[in-house]
């Protein structure tokens, strides 16, 4: 199914180059979008290998679909990437997959399209939910939640440092009239932004940490890092690509615990020089960002930062 919205996979050959692709493997792409790194994978793989797609948007999942009747090497299950670990158990996969991807953040046809309500750039109905069918849409969240809610969530998610006083505006605002349209919040908070940055739009973060909170995709990413890592064969390949600080931070961090390593079924009272601390992962390379002719080619991928890492136990 096309939607006429185009979308540009990021860091595409890099991504499938990290996973290191075997021909008899078996794959997950944890963030399907319109498949682009899928029919990479696929076409790295040999008759024997296995590819599993994961998608939480009904018209990713109809896009899944069809190249999932075109070949049968391949399944896409509308489901998000924090439950692969369940997926995985259901068909037997636990601990014999040979890498997972993890492209985060939103699509850009999920973007571009106002009926989605993700952006303020084009006006359309307040949703933002990636699966509009599940949760609590944007409008419904700052037309209920509470002033320390709303505020909570444009600092926390959306880095904005006059949450307060933004928030205050929403839950003022929607005492006279409740938000149902992307152009009318934008509206809202512009006017209550003290301090607008260069080149952005007052709205910016705050939109962020609405799709943040909606889509609760912190609290995913940190369970399907988890999912992930339990998931993967020893030699197992884990590629990350995230989209702002906050992500990368959580991917950073989850990376960096396991490189360290810990110590298994030793008393807490050994002392420190006993204690063999063993690594569940290594990293391979540097974090990487695009390359200036992608920059050129796709705006959008100049906040991207791919890491990989790999099991070893």
């Amino acid at each position: 199914m096309d939607s006429g919205f185009n979308h540009i996979t990021v860091l595409l050959d890099e991504a499938v180059e990290a996973l290191a692709v075997r021909p008899d493997g078996c794959y997950l792409d944890g963030t399907f979008g319109r498949g682009g790194h899928s029919r990479l994978i696929l076409q790295k793989l040999g008759p024997q290998g296995r590819l599993l797609g994961f998608d939480k948007d009904p018209q990713a999942i109809a896009t899944g679909q069809a190249l999932a009747a075109e070949d049968g090497r391949f399944v896409i299950v509308q489901r998000s990437f924090a439950e692969m670990g369940a997926e995985v158990a259901e068909r037997g996969l636990a601990g014999k997959v040979s890498g997972v991807l993890l492209d985060l953040g939103v699509s850009s046809p999920q973007l571009d399209d106002p009926q989605r309500g993700f952006s303020f750039m084009n006006d359309g109905p307040l949703d933002m939910r990636m699966d509009p069918s599940q949760g609590v849409s944007a409008a419904e969240f700052v037309n209920t939640a509470t002033r320390e809610e709303i505020a909570r969530v444009f600092k926390e998610y959306g880095e904005e440092r006059h949450a307060w006083r933004m928030a205050g505006a929403v839950v003022d605002r929607r005492e006279s009239k409740p938000f149902e349209r992307t152009a009318d919040l934008a509206e809202v908070l512009k006017v209550a932004n003290p301090a607008w940055e260069k080149g952005k739009n007052p709205a910016t973060r705050t939109f962020q940490g609405l799709r943040i909170h909606v889509n609760n995709e912190l609290g995913d990413l940190e369970a399907g890092l988890e999912a992930a890592l339990e998931s993967l064969e020893i030699g197992g390949r884990l590629v990350v690509i995230s989209f702002h600080s906050l992500e990368d931070r959580i991917v950073k961090q989850f990376m960096r615990k396991l490189v360290k390593g810990e110590s298994d079924n030793l008393p807490r009272d050994l002392p420190i020089q006993h204690v063999a601390f063993i690594p569940k992962i290594k990293i391979h390379g540097k974090a990487l960002t695009a390359s200036d002719a992608e920059l050129k080619a796709n705006p959008r991928s100049r906040s991207a930062v791919m890491r990989v890492a790999e099991k070893l136990r």
